[in-house]
């Protein structure tokens, strides 16, 4: 059996690319991946946890989860197409939609 800590230790690493993807890269798409990421991060969390403690509390927490971030991507994806058509481009820096 694996030992709890190497999941713990791949969900921090996973979370860990997340949020440097989010805060490096410029591009929105990659910018929606690493957030997917690191939904996918605290999914494992909280699979394991709830594996260790035999509780199913963690695995109803990943479905909703899971129905979160399916509804995210396909709002967010929208928003980007649209974005696209409109200014040419899906990097943050040049999209300045709120300013004036």
């Amino acid at each position: 059996m694996i030992p709890m800590s190497y999941y713990l230790i791949l969900g921090a690493l996973l979370f860990g690319v997340g949020v440097t993807g989010v805060l490096v890269r410029r591009n929105a798409i990659v910018i929606f991946m690493s957030i997917e990421l690191m939904l996918n991060a605290v999914n494992l969390t909280f699979i394991t946890f709830s594996r260790y403690l035999e509780n199913i509390h963690g695995q109803i927490y990943v479905f909703f989860i899971m129905t979160l971030a399916a509804a995210e991507v396909a709002v967010g994806l929208a928003i980007v197409i649209m974005i696209f058509r409109n200014r040419g481009t899906t990097n943050m820096d040049d999209i300045n939609l709120l300013k004036w």
